[in-house]
């Protein structure tokens, strides 16, 4: 594998990373209502859980989901059902109010934040079709198993960087004003946004 063809894969997932899909809703929902600290272990967890992808579209689940449909089709519905049920948890919740920011210990623990992300980034296939598109026209099957493991690395590295940057961004004090301003609408506009995330994966 060429330095530009890897350069060209990490290139292609950063953008895909940084596009807006339920994983950046729940970062930016957590980051604003519970701080740093959630937010970041989701990030680690989004990490990890685009290198889960990445490993099953190298060991052909792509494949495997084009040959076996009904199997793609379990995938999708219970990860829809999952985001959709965030998003109802989001919706019912958005009257609460957001806790002082003095007093904010740890909502959510680290764990349970892993938890989450994990569980978010998880509940959605489409990755592994991604993976499997790009690394079946890019990489070489002759590609060591010590270059793939580099590319695993900045997969995780690319998709964990973007996260902790929109968890600082969105849980400076001043973004966090403003979102316990707007909590009500902004919890509605969120939980509906995760909720359709979860709608669209399930029916398409």
């Amino acid at each position: 594998m060429t330095p530009t063809v890897f350069l060209s894969i990490l290139s292609i997932h950063l953008i895909a990373a940084m596009s807006p899909g339920p994983s950046f809703v729940v970062s930016v929902r957590t980051a604003a209502s519970e701080g740093f600290r959630p937010a970041f272990g989701l990030a680690v967890a989004f990490g990890a859980g685009a290198v889960i992808w990445a490993i099953a579209a190298m060991s052909g689940l792509s494949v495997l989901f084009e040959i076996f449909p009904r199997a793609y089709m379990i995938f999708k519905i219970a990860g829809g059902l999952f985001l959709i049920w965030i998003g109802l948890k989001t919706l019912r919740h958005a009257r609460d109010p957001l806790p002082d920011a003095t007093t904010l210990a740890s909502p959510r623990s680290l764990a349970n934040a892993v938890r989450l992300g994990l569980m978010t980034q998880l509940s959605n296939p489409k990755p592994a079709i991604f993976f499997g598109a790009v690394f079946a026209g890019l990489i070489p099957p002759e590609t060591s198993l010590g270059v793939k493991a580099i590319l695993l690395f900045f997969v995780f590295f690319d998709e964990t960087l973007w996260y902790v940057i929109v968890a600082r961004v969105f849980s400076r004090q001043k973004a966090r004003q403003a979102y316990g301003r707007a909590k009500l609408w902004t919890d509605r506009a969120l939980g509906g946004m995760i909720a359709i995330f979860g709608l669209r994966i399930a029916s398409t």
